[in-house]
């Protein structure tokens, strides 16, 4: 159960960990008889004490997701595992399933797992498998004892709280690199590692023997009144989370003057990110893991001159939720635009001053002209010289989250990648030339507004590098407030 928690096919995907732990965990005690919907949705997934599973299908859905990572998991890193865990389908309760030493590895042979364990009995002779049930496991006193219910409870809860606390401490911590970020690895990264496809290939090249490249997330300013209602905070002097607002510049900088001139007492709030931004360092961190990259993962007002300087960096989200891509971005033939700043939700467009034969200029959110369910969002990825030589910046940004999440999504796909160098003529090679400069136009596809179901390339246009090193280094540092 650990070696699977701590594959790559399970290292971003928390809630599916404190899922798994949970089940697995109730199957090995022998503690499952009368486990619910209800007891897994509130005990493993959070859910409160008025969860109804017939309203919320969470605990189904997580379930499928579950059953499809490890099958994920088991045809890559887990394919010569000893032990094979499944869930049926149907069932919320875990099998185990021991292989025959005669398809192990040599050196891992069941009768060791099965001796370090003490969940299996003896494999029965001539068979290659050995189901083991929940009840079998109950009977083995030994594994019941180790595994108390208190353990059964915590462990899902340990896991979640040791994710959360890793992030935070990244975001928390100031100043160095090495004190300021959240590492993705454990294990010393090695750029030895050759890319195993043409999307590892363009990473490869875009981090040009970087290690620790920096993923910069937006984290847009609010301001947060006694009763935690959230106003948007356009631009302006701002402070440090928690510190009272002046009176004058909530009226003069929010979005809406005439709430937020009676909505009392405010604070500065810039604790939240999009959820499609979230879903992005996920993507972006298991794909730099893989070529031997240890990225630094911070806020984008925390980025400082001297991480431009250092090192490669993916900026997430538009310039008008991430300060640093408003203040870096390297405008081409696309551009962002807002022709309302005071008012933001889902007016935003992406200009084309060049629009081939048949395309459009202006590109906005689409919505269902009935429900009014966002059905499609349009987003840029930009590839960019750096502040300075030999380092790049990459902008990953929709017009809303979850356009950053379908950017994300093709930019680090196979298929997505190739289709960006067809566009530019650019095959891949196995050097470690500077990757090509270049903005593509994306098409995102949405369900229920939030999921994404897939993205297309609408347009790529080649990039002449600006240079960004003339930026005044007294007004480059995206933190300053």
């Amino acid at each position: 159960m650990r070696r699977v928690l701590r594959s790559t096919s399970f290292r971003n995907a928390t809630t599916l960990q404190q899922l798994f732990s949970f089940l697995a965990s109730r199957s090995i005690a022998g503690t499952a008889e009368n486990l619910k919907e209800y007891t897994i949705g509130v005990e493993a997934l959070g859910r409160k004490s008025d969860f109804d599973p017939k309203i919320d299908p969470i605990v189904r859905v997580q379930s499928h997701r579950l059953r499809v990572k490890l099958k994920e998991y088991y045809e890559v890193e887990g394919k010569h595992d000893p032990i094979l865990i499944q869930i049926p389908k149907g069932h919320y309760l875990p099998t185990f399933e021991a292989i025959s030493p005669a398809q192990t590895p040599a050196g891992s042979t069941v009768s060791e797992i099965v001796a370090s364990n003490r969940l299996l009995a003896d494999a029965d002779d001539g068979n290659h498998h050995q189901a083991v049930s929940p009840l079998s496991l109950e009977r083995n006193r030994g594994a019941a004892k180790r595994w108390t219910r208190m353990q059964t409870i915590l462990l899902p809860a340990m896991l979640a709280a040791f994710a959360v606390a890793g992030f935070w401490l990244g975001r928390l911590r100031s100043n160095s690199p090495s004190e300021s970020t959240f590492s993705t690895v454990s294990a010393s990264p090695s750029r030895d590692r050759k890319p195993r496809d043409s999307a590892e290939l363009f990473w490869w090249k875009f981090l040009d023997n970087d290690i620790s490249p920096v993923i910069g997330y937006p984290d847009a300013v609010f301001l947060l009144d006694d009763s935690n209602d959230l106003f948007r905070f356009r631009h302006g002097a701002s402070d440090n989370r928690g510190a009272i607002v002046d009176a004058h510049l909530a009226r003069q900088f929010a979005s809406n003057s005439k709430l937020v001139g009676m909505a009392g007492p405010l604070y500065y709030e810039n604790g939240y990110t999009g959820t499609g931004e979230l879903e992005s360092v996920a993507m972006l961190s298991g794909l730099l893991n893989r070529i031997g990259a240890k990225p630094i993962i911070k806020a984008s007002r925390d980025i400082t001159p001297d991480d431009l300087d250092r090192h490669n960096v993916i900026l997430l989200g538009s310039p008008f939720q991430n300060v640093a891509v408003a203040q870096l971005l390297t405008v081409g033939d696309f551009s962002f635009r807002n022709p309302d700043e005071r008012h933001e939700q889902w007016r935003a467009q992406i200009i084309d001053t060049h629009p081939a034969t048949g395309n459009r200029t202006v590109y906005t959110t689409e919505r269902d002209a009935s429900t009014r369910i966002l059905t499609t969002d349009y987003s840029l990825i930009t590839i960019t010289s750096g502040v300075t030589q030999g380092r790049h910046i990459a902008f990953l940004g929709g017009l809303d989250t979850k356009g950053t999440q379908g950017a994300t999504m093709f930019a680090t796909s196979v298929s997505g990648i190739e289709q960006i160098e067809k566009a530019l003529a650019a095959p891949t090679s196995t050097n470690r030339e500077n990757p090509t400069a270049f903005q593509a136009l994306v098409r995102v596809k949405l369900a229920k507004g939030y999921q994404v179901l897939g993205a297309e390339l609408v347009a790529v246009r080649p990039l002449v590098p600006s240079n960004a090193s003339q930026i005044k280094e007294d007004n480059s540092t995206p933190s300053s407030h």
